[in-house]
């Protein structure tokens, strides 16, 4: 297995779980928390690759939507909503910014593929960290994350920024993308303690 499947792979499970944790919260029944696990876990892919002209992965192949059924099947074997609602939010934003951070990562590799240019790369980083979340929002009547909190969509514009920029430099590896996976976690959970916003107008 590869760092971008690795990476990948991380960035399902935790997008998966989130979607999970967001229809617990608003108590949908067993299909709508399906729903909402397997949107934002393939959601922000499959805008992607209509973007690019390209039959989307998950249309092929059984990965993530195994992953997301394994992740959903845990979840609920745990019993993970019948924490406190505190730790609930918690959980959410460790999940949710893991996915953002390993997705904007995917998708920038794959506009690299594409040799699209630095505005390309940051574009395709950033549907494919965001487009899920924006989808299973607008489907739960929620005010998607990206027009709440300014610096979340920032972390996933900066992480993309820095895939173009290494791979210019040819500093694009295993070791590099997984440091990179780690700082902008730390970036977007530090940003989030913080309540670190975007100066407003």
């Amino acid at each position: 297995m590869t760092a971008t499947d690795m990476i990948h792979l991380i960035g399902t499970i935790a997008f998966a779980l989130s979607g999970y944790l967001v229809g617990a919260r608003k108590r949908l029944d067993m299909l709508g928390v399906w729903i909402c696990a397997l949107l934002t876990a393939i959601g922000g892919g499959l805008i992607r690759d209509a973007l690019v002209g390209r039959m989307p992965l998950v249309f092929t192949e059984y990965g993530a939507l195994a992953i997301t059924v394994l992740t959903v099947l845990a979840a609920w074997l745990f019993k993970v909503q019948n924490n406190q609602g505190r730790v609930l939010a918690e959980a959410f934003v460790w999940a949710d910014s893991l996915g953002l951070v390993a997705f904007t990562i995917t998708g920038a590799q794959v506009a690299l593929m594409y040799d699209l240019n630095v505005f390309g790369v940051v574009m395709l980083g950033f549907i494919t960290a965001v487009g899920g979340g924006v989808v299973r929002d607008v489907l739960v009547n929620d005010i998607p994350m990206i027009m709440r909190q300014d610096f979340y969509g920032t972390v996933a514009v900066l992480v993309a920024l820095a895939v173009f920029l290494l791979d210019r430099w040819n500093w694009v590896n295993p070791l590099i993308l997984n440091i990179l996976l780690f700082g902008g976690y730390v970036l977007r959970m530090w940003a989030y303690k913080t309540r670190l916003t975007l100066p407003k107008l």
